[in-house]
């Protein structure tokens, strides 16, 4: 089978489309033919460095995809041959303390496809039946692929750990990246307010077009200021962001009394200003988030049926331009997730 492989750490030039022997199923897996995965942030630091992450190379790249059962237990009850499906990223051990109470997101020994072990960028793929879940029938491959790592993160930061309200405000930051938007879609199918940021206009203004109630310039603008004013000076009630120090002291500003800041990355570094008196004194709550686990997995797709969502999708590339669409990715361009067509 193709695959799109890493065999050393740099640029492209340690990115390699090869024939590589296509995974034999064990029993309890279920055999994928791969037909989409999506680009995520990780497959950039997977090729440039891949440190503290333990892995071998070759190794095969991607964290999330969608595809058809291939191949199954004769026993399976809830997956049949020829099903449309969607991979979950992660191979929980299921034994730590932290699967056995059902926060499998947690495990001690959690490992994550594209990072510890051969992932989606390929033509099949076998893994734990409990990481494969039946496709939304209304999306195509490419979109039920981005609900793996993007949705899924923004899922588990609205829902889980922000238990965000209906009548509630929230302020996203860096629209136009994956979990941004896939937060913008999921708080406004919840029925809450956005307010979103962004260095360049084009991308606020096609924010605004999915639903966003404002759109700030945080390169000509004043984030926490803006806010203010929009808000009659009270606040936004939660903060969703993953840039790190850089938009620290403007998320902080921005938040009611009271208000909550999850946060799922540090693209700008990360050792911000703690700015503890704020703190204590608004009684903040800072939450960290990463991805979700298989109960939230399923009641992503669940919500994402019933409510119609479907993922933005910036650009697609064939396994065979791989290069293309890692340097897409790169650029820092996109508006929405950078698609691979595996078959």
């Amino acid at each position: 089978m193709q695959a799109a492989c890493i065999t050393g750490h740099g640029g492209n030039e340690v990115v390699e489309v090869q024939e590589r022997e296509r995974p034999a199923r064990k029993a309890g897996e279920v055999l994928v033919r791969m037909h989409a995965a999506t680009l995520n942030q990780v497959d950039l630091y997977m090729r440039n460095s891949g440190a503290g992450i333990t892995h071998q190379l070759p190794q095969t790249m991607g964290l999330d995809g969608a595809g058809v059962v291939e191949e199954v237990d004769a026993g399976e009850t809830q997956l049949r041959v020829g099903q449309p499906v969607v991979i979950y990223p992660g191979v929980s051990c299921g034994r730590c303390e932290f699967c056995q109470r059902g926060e499998g997101v947690l495990c001690v020994k959690m490992q994550y496809l594209g990072e510890h072990r051969d992932g989606t960028f390929a033509q099949w793929i076998s893994v734990p039946v409990r990481n494969v879940f039946p496709s939304p029938q209304s999306l195509s491959y490419v979109q039920a692929a981005a609900l793996g790592v993007n949705h899924l993160t923004a899922w588990r930061m609205l829902f889980t750990k922000a238990q965000i309200k209906p009548w509630e405000t929230v302020l996203v930051f860096g629209i136009g990246g994956g979990v941004s938007l896939a937060a913008l879609q999921l708080a406004r199918a919840m029925g809450a307010k956005v307010i979103v940021t962004s260095r360049a206009q084009d991308k606020l203004e096609r924010a605004l077009a999915l639903g966003a109630e404002l759109g700030i310039n945080s390169s000509t603008q004043d984030v926490a200021k803006a806010v203010l004013a929009h808000t009659g000076g009270r606040g936004v009630d939660v903060v969703i962001e993953n840039v790190g120090a850089a938009v620290w002291s403007a998320a902080m500003k921005s938040l009611v009394r009271g208000g909550r800041l999850v946060t799922c990355g540090a693209t700008s570094g990360d050792q911000p200003p703690a700015d503890l008196k704020r703190i204590f004194i608004r009684q903040l709550q800072i939450l960290g988030s990463t991805l979700g686990d298989y109960a939230e997995f399923s009641d992503l797709l669940g919500f994402v049926e019933r409510h119609r969502i479907v993922p933005v999708i910036d650009s697609e590339f064939p396994l065979a331009r791989i290069h293309e669409a890692l340097t897409r990715l790169e650029s820092g361009q996109q508006f929405g997730k950078i698609g691979l067509n595996l078959q």
